[in-house]
């Protein structure tokens, strides 16, 4: 009997559904040779980064290989079945799934439920694949292919010693099965390995604790080595498990009592390894320690030990989340309590914590940064923000205290150089995360409170703490800055406290109106009224710190109509003066780093003006100087220089007006924005937007990259300075546009330079999840072909790499783009194809029945464009060497096979001639019938042609094919014996 399936595996064609694109420009190049086979395969070459971009056009569609119309039961039970063969797994559960909602008989029933469960298994969703099988079992207590199947998902989901018994089941009903009793014996030395690790670290466990409390324990060395070894113990799930059922969350509790910051690190790093991924284990914890105590460790002046606890609590949250978003399964859900709750204890403590006097601010720091990962949506496609509305009724205020705190002099509560930043994120992220009118009019109605309970009737001190948690509220969400802004009093207050005598009145004061001038809303109004002001305290005040932000603010207004040429707000030479005292400021070492922060704010601003730029960028004192500074930890230094080095590299998006609109809108008397004249080339994207966004900070990064690889001979030097190294983690995380322009820049250094000079070690794995990406349909024609061209250098490197290729799904997805209507994207994709066909997975869809692969090749290999059939004929050739069974199915696929084969054979190009020549000697040598077929036709004198000439691969390969035909006793030799 077969257990492995619904039906005998085949692999279904790719052709159905893919997109295809209008024809895109863009140049291309060849390639290097297949070791042990003298074939060429294809590497991905530069080419000039002046061709036109791709643009896409409507995609015409294609038919699928299959109707789920079907009528009956039986049929869709069999249409299911042969989407599954040809490896279409969500194809066959749409399949099974109609099936179930037609009048089904149990019998009926209990087969799709285990096919659905067959399914789910090939798609490695282990617990749904166990839920169809039982519900198979249910209908039919005796379906053996159903046991089978829960015992293989019970067994990936860790749960032995329930595997076990389905397969003894299996077993007991069909005794001589040698498949089950295979795997009953491998599942059974698992459960022995299991036992005899776990009571060979019963032990271990208890002499390491003994080591770590004992207080007459005085070697350090030993104590330090316990303490690693019960780390890495934690890290493993079966330590984890044989920990925390040894008592041991009680005894971590007794070395965080210490205050021993060893002891402690040692006991928060062990707790990360029980409760990461561990809902139950999370929960217990938590009741065990106290929420209060594990979020107490936050506020401790350790620096080291409060980003262990941050650490700590951020696998809760994600532990506690996940519980949340998947509900309750099996043993576990019935003894966890529910994890929203916890989850809303954890964050209560975290917005207490922000108000407490005594906490550190690194403290207070990392709870707002847990806050800001562990509050908002993930995604805005999910309904539910009541968190978010939970957290805004219940702490907005505690987060507007913190971000109106003043940092110097120092208040009630510390806060260090980041925190007004952090404030700033996470009232952002909360005001983004609310989904109507009725929600942000009462974020708004809260902020307002509380600005005017610190503004009325509480004097000088009151009205500073007002006027910077306005501050706060421009660098987050600045809607609600700017109505803050218009209440009663505040702005002219903010005018007055400029001219105080006293420096930090002052500070506060021009902060704010800095920040203001940074909103259009407000601008103009500050234009009118604030530029002489500015002015004033930049040429009359004594103090560097008033006058560096006095001239921010006069930068901001200088470049209020960003890279418009014609809305500038100051005269011509004005803004080249401002920054030249920018760049004084940033090399005077004198200075310190937060004020020197300043000058660099003020040049992410003047750097959209062309002449600025073109100054600054000669200026090779002030780019070091910039670069040491962006060295700081502090937030808004980063995005800062992110933002300047945007705009130098010109990276920022810039979409060409249509003509024909800019006529309409000077007939309207419309303003029609200019650009520079000295701005010229590629211009990538940067609109302004809020500096508190971390990862938008990400997205700059990734523009200046991009901009920094656009031309190849620059990629040398970005490889040389780590600029591989820096651009995976941008690739992985931040926005959205952010990822896509890193894995752009990714693909462009794999595509010119060596990949495993690049990205060393195991780091080049870590490269083709990015690349993968670039092949979803919302990404530009462009992007899709460098990614395929990308790939396909990756894919010739070794097998580990191709199969890292399929595991991220991406041959459904290369073999769609082998469609492409445009030449450059569809070879592309036909190179990588042939690349990838050196794994087994792949060669075992080409030798599927029922699919048009092989036919793909077998007519791009005779195609006009010379590069095309140079791809498909490698393809075709790698493909008959591999699986002989192929070469009887090319007479099959198409009438005009034997033309295509002669055509490669007599072309002009010696590399065409030898793939052809050897798919030939394939096919000769794989059947006596198919040597006869081509024997009879003229191909036996073009292989007697060619087998005359020189010695070369052609020349060896077509005389084999007339040796085995001699061989075969279809020709005999002449009387020379040739």
């Amino acid at each position: 009997m077969t257990v492995s399936g619904p039906g005998t595996p085949e692999p279904r064609p790719a052709t159905s559904g893919v997109r295809t694109q209008s024809p895109r420009h863009h140049p291309f190049a060849p390639a290097l040779t297949i070791p042990g086979l003298l074939l060429p395969i294809h590497e991905a070459r530069a080419y000039p980064s002046s061709s036109p971009r791709l643009c896409p056009e409507p995609p015409p569609t294609f038919p699928p290989p299959f109707s789920l119309q079907a009528s009956s039961v039986e049929q869709l039970r069999k249409e299911g079945n042969e989407l599954f063969k040809c490896g279409d797994y969500e194809g066959a559960l749409g399949a099974y799934t109609q099936a179930l909602g037609l009048d089904a008989t149990p019998q009926d029933q209990a087969i799709l439920h285990r096919n659905r469960a067959a399914c789910h298994l090939k798609l490695e969703d282990y617990d749904k694949a166990e839920t169809e099988a039982s519900k198979a079992i249910e209908k039919d207590g005796g379906d053996v292919k159903a046991l089978y199947r829960r015992s293989q998902a019970l067994e990936k989901l860790g749960r032995l010693d329930q595997a076990v018994l389905d397969l003894q089941r299996c077993v007991s009903l069909e005794p001589k099965n040698k498949v089950f009793q295979e795997a009953l014996r491998n599942i059974g030395g698992q459960i022995q390995e299991k036992v005899r690790y776990m009571s060979s670290t019963d032990a271990k466990v208890e002499q390491m604790f003994q080591i770590l409390l004992d207080p007459e324990e005085k070697g350090t060395e030993k104590k330090q080595k316990a303490s690693q070894n019960l780390v890495v113990l934690a890290r493993e799930d079966a330590g984890a498990e044989k920990i925390f059922r040894s008592n041991g969350v009680q005894l971590l509790q007794r070395l965080l009592d210490t205050g021993e910051t060893d002891l402690m690190l040692a006991a928060l790093r062990t707790l990360v390894g029980i409760c990461s991924e561990h809902q139950s284990r999370t929960v217990a914890t938590l009741s065990i320690l106290g929420t209060r105590r594990v979020v107490s460790i936050l506020g401790v002046e350790n620096q080291a030990v409060s980003l262990a606890a941050c650490h700590l609590l951020q696998v809760m949250f994600d532990a506690l989340k996940e519980g949340v978003k998947k509900g309750f399964q099996g043993k576990e859900g019935a003894i966890i309590v529910d994890p929203a709750r916890e989850l809303k204890v954890l964050i209560s403590n975290l917005l207490d914590l922000l108000t407490e006097v005594g906490v550190s601010g690194q403290g207070r720091d990392n709870a707002l940064t847990l806050l800001i990962k562990a509050v908002p949506r993930k995604s805005l496609k999910d309904p539910n923000n009541s968190l978010t509305l939970w957290v805004i009724d219940q702490g907005l205020k505690k987060i507007l205290e913190v971000g109106g705190s003043l940092q110097d002099p120092p208040g009630e509560l510390t806060v260090t150089a980041n925190s007004r930043m952090s404030a700033s994120i996470l009232l952002s992220k909360l005001f983004d995360d609310l989904k109507c009118d009725a929600e942000r009019e009462n974020f708004h109605r809260l902020c307002e409170n509380y600005i005017k309970s610190w503004f009325e009737g509480q004097g000088l001190a009151g009205k500073l703490r007002a006027i910077q948690t306005v501050s706060c509220l421009l660098q987050g969400p600045c809607d609600a800055g700017n109505r803050a802004l218009e209440l009663s009093g505040v702005m002219e207050s903010v005018i007055a406290l400029c001219a105080s005598e006293q420096e930090e009145e002052q500070l506060v004061a021009v902060e704010a109106l800095i920040h203001a001038a940074g909103k259009a809303k407000r601008a103009s109004f500050i234009t009118a009224n604030g530029v002489s002001l500015l002015k004033d305290l930049y040429k009359r005040s004594e103090k560097d710190s008033i006058r560096i932000r006095a001239l921010v603010g006069l930068c901001k207004l200088g470049s209020a109509g960003g890279t418009d040429f014609s809305m500038k707000q100051f005269a011509e030479g004005s803004t080249l003066k401002l920054a030249k005292q920018c760049r004084k400021w940033l090399c005077n070492d004198q200075i310190d780093a937060g004020t020197r922060r300043w000058a660099v704010e003020g040049l992410a601003y003047l750097t959209f003006d062309a002449d600025v730029k073109e100054e600054f960028v000669e200026d090779a004192a002030a780019l070091k100087a910039l670069f040491q500074l962006s060295r700081s930890e502090e937030r808004s230094v980063l995005f800062a220089v992110a933002s300047a080095l945007v705009n130098c590299t010109n990276s920022y998006d810039y979409e060409e007006p249509d003509p024909k609109m800019v006529e309409l809108a000077k007939y309207a008397k419309q303003h029609v924005p200019e650009q520079h004249p000295k701005v010229r080339g590629r211009q990538r994207g940067w609109r302004t937007e809020s500096p508190v966004l971390t990862s938008s900070c990400r997205e700059l990064l990734s523009r200046v990259f991009l901009a920094l690889v656009e031309e190849v001979e620059d990629r040398g030097t970005v490889v040389a300075q780590g600029g591989g190294r820096a651009l995976i983690p941008l690739a992985l995380e931040g926005t959205d546009v952010g990822q896509t322009k890193a894995a752009q820049a990714l693909a462009k250094l794999t595509i010119t330079s060596n990949p495993e000079m690049t990205f060393p070690g195991e780091r080049i794995y870590e490269v083709v999840r990015p690349l993968v990406s670039l092949l979803h349909l919302n990404c530009s024609g462009l992007q899709n072909f460098e990614a395929l061209m990308a790939l396909t250098n990756l894919a010739g490197i070794s097998e580990r790499l191709r199969q890292k290729i399929l595991k991220e799904k991406a041959v459904p997805m290369i073999e769609g783009y082998m469609f492409e209507e445009h030449e450059m994207i569809r070879r592309a994709a036909t190179e990588c194809m042939c690349n990838l066909a050196m794994s087994k997975e792949v060669q075992d869809l080409f030798e599927a029945q029922g699919n048009d692969r092989l036919k793909l090749l077998v007519l791009y290999s005779g195609e006009d464009d010379e590069l095309l059939q140079r791809a498909a004929a490698g393809g075709l050739a790698m493909l008959t060497s591999m699986r002989p069974t192929l070469c009887s199915r090319i007479p099959q696929v198409t009438t005009h096979w034997l033309e295509i084969l002669q055509a490669l054979l007599l072309s002009s190009n010696r590399e065409l001639q030898h793939r052809g020549a050897v798919v030939v000697l394939n096919m000769v040598e794989a059947s006596r019938q198919i040597a006869s077929t081509l024997m009879e036709s003229e191909m036996m004198e073009i292989l007697s042609v060619l087998a005359k000439g020189d010695q070369s691969p052609v020349t060896r390969a077509a005389a084999a094919c007339l040796d085995k035909a001699v061989e075969y006793g279809l020709i005999q030799p002449n009387q020379d014996g040739e």
